[in-house]
């Protein structure tokens, strides 16, 4: 199944904020020490799917998909 590199993109970013956010939580209920940066990278990606998110939709609606 081949898909376009945008989607691929959006497929990656997603399965990566979804691993950091695992790892936030998990070391969250360990205890342990968490660097500063990991909850704004979660929020970085996270506003760039929904960025590609309402941008895949946009399309559709206009019909250039």
């Amino acid at each position: 199944m081949k898909q376009d590199p945008t989607r691929q993109l959006s497929i990656l970013a997603c399965v990566t904020g979804l691993l950091l956010a695992a790892v936030w939580f998990l070391a969250l209920a360990n205890q342990a020490d968490t660097p500063d940066w990991m909850p704004m990278m979660i929020a970085a990606i996270g506003g760039f799917e929904l960025f590609l998110f309402g941008q895949d939709f946009w399309m559709k609606r206009a019909g250039e998909r």
